[in-house]
């Protein structure tokens, strides 16, 4: 095992992208400047150069189109944005053109791109930088997304897209991440198949299905109940939430007759409903009590600290679900001591 740090794992992607791949470009806002997207796009420039490393101005339409334009002509775009929410103003190329484009025409067509985006949570960045779009474009045929949780699942699913790939793949990372370091254990199956959900640890009385920080919330909740009772807690890390594979969560309930969905973004019309959904369709009756879901408030993301902590869920709402779910009295966790866990986003944007 090694230690990776997440936004250096990215960076390396990067750069194995492009070094593997004479027709690889890197294009977006800030992959040239000088924080070249929070320290994921280092070195580039100045080995691959400006024509395979392409700075652009504010025009995320455009930008995309152009982006589709080098896939469906043998290039292999890399698309940033600093901003989930700047997606939305590229819908049109997304939904209607790449998502659509093989199916359209055949067969005959492809559109192997991947697209990096940030959810730009904390640091007062309010309703419109701060949105967690997952669920919005996972409803879309003919677009993965995937939602890397540690930085070997960034960088083999980085890989893996841009070599083996032939569709569009949308990744959201939360810039949460960026900062942390992880053990990497180097799992020759995870790189064959990286899209797959994963078992982040095994347990035998609840089931946790978790997408991106939630992850890293999920292991602290489930460390803290380890520590304080005989809880033990199966936490599933989601990754891919477009076509979910909804055996391995139904296989995790059969032991466990318990489940929490904790995803970044809000529960109504989202990925935990999606879960749901899986679960009353194909085996409602592994279901001892009703689901308990975790996402954003059901309101736009305020822009004051105070209240932005209330608005997203952590570790200690993780522990009360778990302690309600299983009826064990145990003592919670306060909303101060899990952000005392978190590690502070440093802007200034």
């Amino acid at each position: 095992m090694k230690k990776q740090n997440y936004k250096e794992s990215i960076a390396i992607a990067m750069h194995d992208i492009l070094e593997g791949n004479e027709n690889a470009v890197v294009l977006g806002q800030g992959v040239t400047d000088p924080t070249r997207i929070f320290g994921t796009t280092v070195g580039l420039l100045e080995k691959f150069g400006k024509e395979r490393v392409i700075e652009m101005p504010i025009m995320e339409e455009g930008m995309t189109g152009i982006a589709i334009g080098m896939a469906l002509n043998g290039l292999y775009p890399v698309q940033t944005h600093i901003r989930v929410d700047f997606l939305l103003l590229a819908m049109n190329q997304l939904v209607n053109m790449a998502a659509k484009y093989r199916y359209m025409y055949g067969g005959a067509f492809e559109v192997p791109m991947l697209i990096r985006a940030v959810v730009g949570r904390s640091w007062g960045q309010g309703p419109q930088h701060s949105q967690s779009l997952q669920s919005l474009f996972s409803h879309i045929p003919g677009l993965t997304v995937i939602m890397p949780s540690t930085a070997e699942d960034a960088y083999n699913s980085y890989l893996y897209a841009s070599n083996y790939y032939k569709n569009p793949v949308l990744s959201i990372e939360h810039r949460f991440l960026y900062d942390l370091t992880f053990q990497s254990k180097s799992d020759p199956d995870r790189k064959k198949s990286p899209f797959l959900p994963r078992f982040v640890q095994k347990g035998n009385d609840i089931t946790i299905v978790a997408t991106s920080y939630m992850v890293q919330e999920a292991q602290r909740a489930s460390a803290w109940i380890k520590e304080h009772s005989q809880i033990t807690c199966e936490i599933i890390d989601l990754h891919r939430v477009s076509q979910i594979d909804h055996k391995v969560i139904l296989n995790s309930l059969k032991k466990t007759g318990l489940l929490i969905v904790a995803d970044t973004s809000w529960k109504e019309y989202g990925v935990v409903a999606e879960i749901c959904r899986g679960v009353l369709e194909y085996a409602p009756h592994l279901m001892r009590k009703p689901a308990i879901l975790m996402g954003m408030q059901p309101s736009p993301c305020p822009t004051s600290h105070n209240l932005e902590d209330k608005f997203y869920p952590d570790m200690s709402d993780l522990v009360r679900a778990i302690a309600q779910l299983t009826e064990t009295k145990m003592k919670v966790p306060s909303k101060a001591f899990a952000k005392s866990l978190r590690k502070k986003f440093r802007g200034p944007f």
